[in-house]
């Protein structure tokens, strides 16, 4: 969506998030909710600022799922001067929280905690069990299973929530939207459309379609060997082509899971020179990915982080602070 496709009439409604699991069950968990008309603005992973493309003003309501407040905060503030009232909900790190009548934030650093976990909350377990795949998808398996379990799934199906979720999130990754299977825009008009995320599975054929693309693909960045392995974890380097833009994330959540005690981060080569990054704190201890990333120009969370453009010349010295850092103690 572009900013002319998101001028907005007198009360109009948007609903801004990320297009990966954990942004859109948030925002299905609130529409289901709250039925209303709204513009929805998303994108794929990679795409943070998503409230530059709002033009918002007095009367009108902008809804944030699993966004940066950090990154967005210029473009927030300017949406809360011009008139907007705005309620945010996120997990990501953020320094300074504006304090604005107009702005209704609910914000939760703590480490295992996603952004649908938040709106779970906030809604008081009304739509659960598409909270649990949200954190499925976030790679947060203790969370969703326990949100799973509490919606009354049983274990067969918390298989089929945890299938999706992590299905949903790997359409998230790409470096333009011809890389993933559907647009996260129309992939959320059929998910908002149930009640149920079994409901979902069952009558969607795209969620079969994305659990078999997710497997095919994740074959295939798994059987490359690893760039460089030693006792803090492995770094494993993707060539450039559309399955690594799609998998990338995926990978390294893979190899979180595979190895929970170990950091992990997966690269992949991209067509301008540069590497792309994306990096799992052990799961056992979850700290220091955001860190690390910030040093070479990136940012996230404790657990999880990613680095969009790192130069090639800099890969080894990525990797020797990798190495160095000391995962779980920080």
């Amino acid at each position: 969506m572009n900013r002319e496709d998101a001028t907005p009439s007198a009360g109009a409604r948007f609903d801004v998030c990320n297009g990966d699991a954990d942004g859109l069950c948030a925002v299905v968990q609130l529409r289901l909710h709250e039925p209303a008309a709204s513009t929805l603005v998303t994108g794929l992973k990679r795409e943070i600022a998503l409230l530059d493309r709002v033009d918002a003003g007095a009367g009108d309501e902008v809804l944030v799922c699993d966004l940066s407040m950090e990154r967005n905060r210029d473009a927030l503030l300017r949406l809360l001067a011009h008139g907007a009232r705005v309620r945010y909900f996120d997990h990501h790190a953020v320094s300074d929280i504006p304090r604005h009548p107009a702005l209704d934030a609910h914000i939760d650093l703590s480490a295992g905690v996603c952004t649908s976990a938040i709106v779970d909350r906030f809604l008081g377990g009304a739509f659960r069990a598409w909270a649990a795949v949200g954190a499925y998808g976030d790679n947060l398996h203790a969370l969703g299973e326990r949100l799973a379990a509490e919606a009354g799934v049983d274990a067969p199906g918390r298989e089929r929530l945890r299938c999706l979720g992590e299905a949903i999130n790997y359409n998230a990754y790409g470096e333009h939207e011809s890389d993933v299977r559907i647009a996260p825009a129309a992939l959320y008009s059929l998910l908002v459309r149930h009640r149920d995320p079994l409901a979902f599975f069952d009558a969607e054929p795209i969620a079969a379609e994305l659990i078999a693309s997710r497997a095919a693909d994740l074959a295939r960045a798994l059987a490359i060997p690893a760039y460089w392995s030693g006792v803090a974890g492995s770094v494993h380097v993707l060539p450039d082509a559309d399955w690594s833009r799609r998998v990338i994330g995926s990978a390294a959540n893979e190899l979180a899971h595979a190895a929970p005690a170990r950091a992990h981060a997966v690269l992949r080569r991209r067509g301008d020179g540069t590497l792309m990054a994306s990096v799992r704190a052990p799961l056992a201890e979850p700290s220091g990915a955001g860190e690390l990333c910030k040093r070479f120009g990136g940012n996230g969370r404790r657990g999880a982080g990613g680095i969009d453009r790192l130069p090639v010349d800099d890969l080894d010295r990525f990797v020797r602070a990798f190495d160095d850092m000391e995962w779980g103690r920080r």
